[in-house]
């Protein structure tokens, strides 16, 4: 967990909506985090959509969840982010913006961060620019529980997010060795996309 430490930036109110995207944020970082277990797919399973979007994504998410189990969801997660195959992705900043892996986007990202009085927990091993530390914290930031000035949040999206995250997830979305984590890409992408038009309009 991302610890917040600032108690100087202005309070915001946090509707229902924000609440919501906090919850899709929330539960992105937990999915890119660790394979899932068996009462989250039982979560998962019971997900209900409509013909939104986000709907959809639901909805297929969902049925991949009843598709897999804790094993089987493991091994994949395992392909896709710990294994050396063709399959395997990098979800960190650094990798779709440099073509590295720790360089200027993870220490950009760091003195961000700073500037929010927020700091990588010691027991986290991995960089700051990893997909789930990012959801991470823009969960954080849509619910209130990281405190930071107004705009902080859209500012934040703009330079850490939205210049490759869905990138990753359509990357996610079309890995060969995504079945259950197929329907976890085209969420991310989805949502991402979503709030990418949301920050875009005025005020």
């Amino acid at each position: 967990m991302m610890d917040p430490t600032s108690t100087t930036a202005s309070v915001r109110i946090v509707d229902e909506f924000d609440v919501a995207r906090a919850q899709e944020y929330a539960l992105l970082a937990t999915l890119l985090a660790r394979g899932p277990d068996a009462q989250l797919l039982h979560r998962l399973s019971a997900l209900h959509g409509d013909a939104s979007p986000m709907g959809v994504a639901h909805m297929a998410l969902a049925d991949a969840a009843r598709r897999t189990n804790e094993q089987a969801a493991s091994r994949e997660f395992f392909a896709l982010f710990a294994g050396l195959g063709k399959g395997s992705l990098l979800p960190y900043a650094s990798h779709y913006l440099s073509d590295t892996l720790y360089g200027r986007p993870l220490a950009r990202l760091r003195e961000t961060l700073g500037g929010l009085g927020v700091e990588k927990a010691p027991e986290r091993t991995e960089p700051e620019d990893h997909a789930g530390f990012l959801c991470e914290i823009m969960a954080g930031l849509a619910g209130g529980s990281i405190l930071a000035p107004a705009g902080a949040e859209r500012l934040f999206f703009d330079q850490h997010v939205s210049r490759w995250m869905r990138r990753f997830f359509d990357d996610l979305e079309r890995a060969r060795s995504a079945d259950f984590y197929a329907a976890v890409g085209a969420l991310g992408r989805t949502f991402v996309d979503i709030e990418a038009e949301a920050f875009a309009l005025p005020g």
